[in-house]
């Protein structure tokens, strides 16, 4: 059995959202097609990966339509959760609420991707 599995996001900007990824410590791995603005780009962070497709991906591959509200969050662990916040604020995201100390250990805060999904930002708790 194959060992690999992704989720994909559907953005109104492809280069948009696979830059903002980008940002988060993810490498670009492929981008159909090669030149020009991209309808698909693969994303990767260690062994996880993401793709960022154009939102009429699924009415022209299944013919369903993306939704308009949250459709998904991510969930990423960084080195510096206050540092990242401050940056991508900076850079005009949206941040859904400011990084605070979990009774479980970690430092967690929510921003919002292009394409207004929440993604968390969490740095581990010590000793995980």
């Amino acid at each position: 059995m194959v060992d690999r599995a992704f989720p994909v996001i559907f953005a109104a900007e492809v280069n948009t959202s696979a830059g903002f990824y980008e940002g988060l410590g993810f490498q670009r791995h492929c981008q159909l097609p090669a030149d020009g603005e991209p309808g698909y780009v693969g994303l990767r962070r260690g062994t996880f990966e993401v793709a960022v497709v154009s939102t009429d991906w699924p009415q022209q591959h299944y013919g369903a339509r993306a939704g308009t509200d949250v459709r998904f969050e991510m969930f990423v662990y960084v080195d510096d959760v206050d540092g990242l916040v401050a940056r991508l604020r900076h850079q005009g995201t949206t941040v859904l609420r400011e990084a605070e100390d979990m009774p479980w250990g970690e430092r967690v805060a929510y921003v919002t991707d292009p394409d207004g999904n929440p993604v968390g930002l969490a740095r581990a708790a010590t000793g995980t």
